[in-house]
């Protein structure tokens, strides 16, 4: 499947139906009186969230999206009918933007959330609204408005409680497979991953957590540069970063501070996020464990925070990486 996660797209509302011109015609009613009934609404453009999409690939190829028009009003005061409104299903985690102003309409997390996005126009009003004392019998009535129409820009944030992060080829799609039944694309060269993997790891509760494997960040990603200014968005809806380093690499304590640094520079409280910090692949680290131990340290002091040993393709250390996650998650409910 390919991974959609920004998209344009145009709605537009119906008509509201046209109100008519119309004279009650019974035999028995010798006066008359107007008779026209106003036009339906037109249809409204409402967006929805469901669970089951993951991407806003359908949109690559429909862009262009029209609720049905109003119909007229009848004789006999009849009111002519409503269109039909017309909705989008889009996925859970969706951003709205108006297109043409950047301004956000409306964010939609939680499934079958709805918004409209464009409204209806109003029904034209029939000759029989116009009677009066001065007027017994109007000629005239109304057309029906133009619904609303708009551009919109609609950005998928991935709702996942953990996002993994790291440099390529740090090991996060490795992790990501070991924990949850996610089969990403795994190699041993940097960049495998181009798209966003979700996988949900089963608590001991019995619940699952979406874990997210962001990829493709690299100095210089909040500016554009490599994969990682398309995925940053992603990290924004995540409640923990679970940091990967690779320890074989030949400074962990730089590509550390790569990682940070991209995080400030991105903003939107990415760098306030809680982290765990993993010094990934001590299998393959060779001669010492004492220099796996002394990095560890040393990432300790500069971050504050502990830092887990693992290795994730040999399942090392991944119970305790795991029980460190429930615990944060359990503090920020308690926090909540």
């Amino acid at each position: 499947m390919q991974f959609i996660d920004r998209t344009e797209i145009e709605v537009e509302a119906g008509k509201g139906g046209d109100g008519i011109v119309a004279f009650r015609r019974e035999k028995y009613v010798p006066a008359g009186g107007p008779a026209g009934g106003n036009g339906g609404r037109g249809g409204s453009v409402i967006l929805k969230a469901v669970e089951d999409l993951q991407t806003l690939l359908d949109f690559q190829y429909n862009r262009r999206f029209k609720a049905d028009d109003g119909k007229r009003g009848g004789p006999k005061n009849q009111t002519g009918a409503s269109g039909s409104d017309r909705i989008i299903e889009v996925p859970c985690g969706t951003v709205v933007y108006d297109a043409n102003t950047s301004e956000v309409m409306v964010d939609l997390v939680t499934p079958n959330q709805q918004f409209c996005v464009a409204a209806g126009g109003k029904g034209g009003l029939g000759n029989t609204h116009f009677l009066s004392n001065q007027n017994r019998a109007p000629d005239y009535a109304l057309p029906g408005l133009p619904g609303e129409s708009r551009r919109l820009r609609l950005e998928l944030k991935l709702l996942a409680e953990v996002g993994i992060i790291g440099l390529p080829n740090a090991g996060k799609s490795t992790l990501i497979s070991a924990l949850s039944s996610a089969r990403p694309k795994v190699a041993d060269y940097p960049f495998t991953t181009l798209i966003p993997n979700l996988g949900v790891v089963r608590k001991p509760t019995g619940d699952g957590t979406v874990f997210a494997d962001i990829p493709g960040l690299i100095e210089g990603a909040h500016r554009g540069t490599g994969l990682g200014h398309e995925f940053l968005r992603h990290i924004e809806r995540t409640r923990i970063v679970l940091h990967m380093i690779d320890i074989t690499d030949t400074d962990p304590i730089a590509n550390y501070q790569i990682i940070q640094q991209e995080l400030i520079a991105y903003g939107r409280g990415l760098e306030r996020r809680r982290q765990i910090l993993a010094l990934n692949k001590i299998d393959a680290a060779g001669d010492s464990e004492e220099r796996s131990k002394a990095i560890a340290s040393q990432l300790e002091a500069i971050a504050g925070v502990r830092v887990f040993l693992i290795s994730a393709v040999a399942r090392i250390g991944l119970e305790a990486l795991l029980q460190e996650v429930w615990r944060f998650l359990d503090d920020l409910k308690t926090e909540e």
